[in-house]
C-alpha cells in the first residue's frame, strides 16, 4: 500500500527517461512510481494538486548554513549609506566591554570607502568590534582587535583581507553548538521556503569562514530538516602517521574522506580557498581591475594551496576548490591536472567554485579535467553592474558563464553562496536565463542558457557535484521523495517573471516541510 498518491498535477522530473508525469506513488519516503504504476494501487492517502506543477527539490550547492542563520539574527548596517550612520548604529549597540560585537552588512562600495580601525575604536566603548564585508572574504576590526593579532598578520588601517580576515576571526572563535545549532535552523527553514531540500555547506572546521573546531557536531544535533553534505576545510588536513603504504601524506583523522555518512548528513568534499572576492577586490586576475593597478590576491601561500590540492587528491577526496579570479583558476586548474597525473584516479568530481571570471583558453581545460563549474548566478542580479565595471568591456563576458561551460562540455552546477545574497534558485534561474541584473543591464548576453538548462543546473547537475544524484536531483523510481510544488510553471511563465513564481509547498520524505498543508 502506498503511503502517498499525488494526482493531477504537471511533475517535471528532470528524468530523461521518463520527463514528465501526471501522478506520483510515495511509500516510505520514496517514490514508488507514475501515472498508470500507481494509479490503481491503494493508498493511505490520495491528494488531487489541482494542476499544481511539481519538480524535484531544489539542490544548492554551495551554502554557508552556520554564517546564514548567524547573520538573520546579527546586528545589521545594511541600510546605511553613510560612515556616520555605520558608526551610529555600532555605538547604540548594546554591550559590555571586553565582549566581541559581530556586525554583518558592510559594503565599503556604498559608503565611499572603508571604515578604519580608528573609527571604530571611537565607538567601541571597549568592545571589540568585528565589522564583517558581505563578500565574507574581508572585514574590518577596531584597535583592541588589532592589538591581538598574532605578528605578521597584515592590514590596512584595519581592514584585513583573507587569511588576515580568517586570523581575526580565529580570536573569535568558538561559537557554542547551542548557538551554531540555531543557526543552522533558522538557515534550513530559509532554504525550505524557497524550495531547497538538499545543500553543500562549503566549509566547517577551520578556514576562512568557520564558527568552531567541533562545527559538524552542531548539524549533527540539529534535528536536519533537511539534507546536508559538509565540506571540509583543507586546513584540517595533517600527517596521521598511516601505513606507508597506505599513500596517504595528510589525511583527516581516522581516514575519513568523501562520502562519509548517509543521506541526511554527510561528507562531500575538502574545500581549499586560492583567492578572495570580487566584491572585496581580492579574486586573483591576471590584469588588474578596470582603473586599478591592483589584480587581487592569493588566500594563502601558492605553494601552500597546491600542497592542500595535491594531497587532497591523493588522499581520495573530492575537492572543492574557491577560484573566482581567471589567475585563481589557472592555480586550480594546473594543479588539479598534476595531481591526477601523479595520482590517477576516475570518477573524481572535483569542482571549481564560483568560476568568476574564466576566460575563453581556460573553458575546454574544465572539461579535459572533468572539472565541474559551481557559479552564483544571483551574483551577477544582485552585484553584476559593479562587477561588469571592475572588470571592463572586454572580460566582463567571462563573469559567471553558463553557456560558454555547456557549449564546451563542462557539467554547469548553480548555487548561491548564501548569505553573501538571497539564496532563492528561483531568482538565479531567471538571471541564468535572461542575464539581466536587478537594475536591468544585461550582462554577457551570449552566456544566457535555456530554462530547462538552468533547471538542470539547480537540480540533476547539484546532485551529482554533491555525489547525491542516486537519491535527490530528479523524481525517478526509488529516488528519496523530495519535492518542491510551484504556483506556476517555469517552463511557460515569461522569463522576467521566474524569480516571482511562488513557492507553495516543498517537501522532504514525502512530507510537507514548508507551506501550505497540501497532504
Amino acid at each position: 500500500m502506498l503511503d502517498l498518491l499525488l494526482r493531477d498535477a504537471k511533475f517535471h522530473t528532470m528524468d530523461p527517461a521518463r520527463p514528465t508525469a501526471r501522478g506520483l506513488g510515495i511509500w516510505s519516503g520514496r517514490i514508488v512510481g507514475f501515472d498508470d504504476q500507481v494509479e490503481s494501487l491503494p493508498a493511505r492517502r490520495v491528494v488531487d494538486l489541482g494542476g499544481a506543477t511539481v519538480l524535484p527539490g531544489f539542490v544548492d550547492a554551495h551554502v554557508h548554513m552556520v554564517w546564514a542563520g548567524l547573520r538573520e539574527n546579527a546586528l545589521s548596517v545594511a541600510p546605511c549609506s553613510r560612515v556616520d550612520a555605520v558608526l551610529d548604529v555600532i555605538d547604540r549597540a548594546p554591550g559590555e566591554p571586553g565582549e566581541w560585537l559581530d556586525v554583518v552588512g558592510y559594503d565599503q562600495r556604498g559608503l565611499g570607502r572603508h571604515i578604519t580601525a580608528d573609527e571604530l575604536e571611537s565607538v567601541a566603548r571597549g568592545r571589540k568590534v568585528l565589522l564583517l564585508h558581505d563578500s565574507g572574504h574581508a572585514c574590518v576590526v577596531n584597535r583592541a582587535v588589532l592589538a591581538d593579532l598574532p605578528d605578521g598578520v597584515e592590514h590596512q588601517d584595519g581592514f584585513l583581507a583573507e587569511s588576515g580576515m580568517a586570523a581575526a576571526r580565529a580570536l573569535r572563535q568558538p561559537y557554542s553548538l547551542v548557538e551554531m545549532v540555531a543557526a543552522i535552523r533558522t538557515a534550513a527553514s530559509t532554504c525550505l521556503a524557497e524550495g531547497v531540500t538538499t545543500v553543500a555547506e562549503a566549509g566547517v572546521g577551520g578556514g576562512l569562514i568557520s564558527h568552531s573546531p567541533v562545527e559538524l557536531a552542531a548539524y549533527q544535533r540539529a534535528d536536519l530538516p533537511l539534507r546536508v553534505r559538509l565540506m571540509v576545510a583543507a586546513s584540517l588536513l595533517r600527517d596521521l602517521g598511516a601505513h606507508a603504504g597506505d599513500d596517504l601524506p595528510r589525511g583527516m583523522d581516522l581516514g575519513i574522506h568523501t562520502g562519509f555518512g548517509g543521506d541526511r548528513l554527510g561528507i562531500s568534499a575538502l574545500k581549499v580557498f586560492v583567492d578572495g572576492g570580487m566584491m572585496a577586490r581580492t579574486a586573483a586576475m591576471t590584469a588588474p581591475y578596470a582603473g586599478s593597478d591592483h589584480s587581487g590576491q592569493w588566500y594563502a601561500d601558492p605553494d601552500e594551496i597546491r600542497g592542500y590540492i595535491r594531497d587532497g587528491h591523493r588522499a581520495g577526496w573530492q575537492l572543492a576548490v574557491h577560484a573566482i579570479g581567471d589567475r585563481a583558476v589557472d592555480l586550480a586548474l594546473d594543479t588539479i591536472a598534476e595531481a591526477q597525473r601523479r595520482h590517477p584516479r576516475s570518477d573524481t568530481r572535483h569542482r571549481i567554485e564560483h568560476a568568476g571570471a574564466v576566460r575563453p583558453d581556460q573553458l575546454g581545460r574544465f572539461a579535459e579535467l572533468g572539472v565541474s563549474a559551481v557559479v552564483q548566478p544571483s551574483f551577477l542580479y544582485y552585484y553584476g553592474d559593479d562587477y561588469a565595471a571592475v572588470m571592463g568591456p572586454e572580460r566582463a563576458d567571462w563573469l559567471y558563464r553558463g553557456r560558454g561551460f555547456l557549449d564546451n562540455g563542462v557539467d554547469l552546477v548553480a548555487s548561491s553562496d548564501r548569505p553573501v545574497t538571497v539564496g532563492a534558485p528561483l531568482r538565479a534561474i531567471q538571471f541564468m536565463v535572461t542575464r539581466q541584473t536587478q537594475a536591468g543591464n544585461v550582462v554577457g548576453a551570449g552566456e544566457a542558457v535555456s530554462i530547462a538548462e538552468a533547471l538542470r543546473a539547480y537540480t540533476v547537475a547539484g546532485a551529482h557535484a554533491c555525489r547525491m544524484e542516486h537519491a535527490v536531483g530528479s523524481l525517478a523510481e526509488g529516488k528519496l521523495a523530495d519535492l518542491v510544488v510551484l504556483g506556476d510553471d517555469p517552463h511557460t511563465v515569461e522569463p522576467d517573471r521566474l524569480g516571482d513564481i511562488e513557492v507553495v509547498a516543498t517537501a522532504v520524505d514525502g512530507a510537507v516541510v514548508h507551506g501550505q498543508g497540501l497532504w
